[in-house]
């Protein structure tokens, strides 16, 4: 069975280097093919691949700034693998990590897993899933101590099946730049039937930046929240959602969302949906 593991990339500098490294040192009984979608970088951080010892398990793809949803989109239409990986660009690996955090998909005990996520720089966090605060945040969950489900899956390192993923149609198609690409996939799962779980005992560490290497524009950030919103939720959550937009014109966010069509988008999503988003926030326990 071949695993994709899928790396959008941005200047990431030396990172996915170390990245791949880490990657092809550890210990595995699977074949591996990496797919690094290179979306526009200015810094030369991809150009070792044309000498890199590895460089035969390695399929470059070049973009102009299609942003981190299309990226991993594009990603996974060119994966051979029966099981995709998305990982940010910024890991350190274990031996074993990717037999392990197969395990509970390979025994039909869910359908999409992320790893417990640590810190390059700091020993004592481990993020065991995550959730989200009232203002639609990212909020790490604390100690798991066994497969578990989780609201979000953090998308510095998630795993699904090809066929879920083709099922669901991937991440939100229309979003831009960067912003809530993981949780719209995870909430898109969980409504359309499918579920969500960390495995406590893989870790993979990150290298949390306090600060993106590229330019995220504030309406782009915004426009991702009210995409989320006018695809999964009811019309109070969505007013709540237009709610969190600050310094940005809110009706000018909005056309865009709806000359993107938001609301066929909807209509369809909600057909095709088993429960609501009703159902998502209360079984997680979150005040949205």
């Amino acid at each position: 069975m071949k695993v994709s593991i899928i790396f959008p990339v941005k200047n990431e500098g030396q990172n996915l280097k170390n990245t791949l490294d880490s990657l092809f040192a550890q210990k595995t009984n699977y074949s591996l093919e990496v797919i690094v979608i290179n979306d526009a970088s200015e810094d030369q951080c991809c150009d070792f691949l044309a000498n890199y010892n590895k460089n035969n398990d390695i399929t470059l793809i070049q973009t102009e700034g299609i942003g981190a949803a299309n990226a991993r989109n594009l990603g996974a239409s060119n994966a051979l693998g029966d099981y995709l990986i998305f990982c940010d660009a910024h890991l350190i690996f274990q031996d074993w990590w990717l037999d392990h955090l197969l395990e509970p998909l390979l025994a039909g005990k869910t359908d999409a897993v992320s790893p417990t996520i640590g810190a390059f720089d700091n020993d004592q966090f481990f993020g065991f899933g995550q959730t989200l605060n009232p203002n639609l945040s990212i909020k790490w969950n604390t100690i798991k101590d066994e497969v578990s489900e989780v609201a979000i899956l953090p998308g510095a390192c998630l795993a699904v099946s090809k066929k879920v993923f083709e099922k669901v149609g991937g991440f939100e198609k229309g979003f831009e730049t960067w912003g809530h690409e993981d949780v719209e996939f995870s909430i898109k799962l969980w409504l359309f039937g499918y579920r969500c779980h960390v495995v406590p005992t893989v870790k993979v560490l990150h290298l949390f930046r306090k600060q993106h290497p590229y330019k995220v524009q504030y309406d782009d950030f915004y426009h991702n929240i009210l995409k989320l919103a006018y695809s999964h939720f009811d019309l109070k959550r969505i007013q709540k959602c237009k709610r969190l937009i600050i310094n940005s014109k809110v009706r000018d966010i909005e056309r865009r969302v709806l000359e993107n069509g938001a609301l066929e988008q909807r209509r369809d999503y909600f057909k095709r949906r088993k429960r609501s988003d009703d159902w998502y926030f209360k079984k997680f326990g979150i005040d949205f």
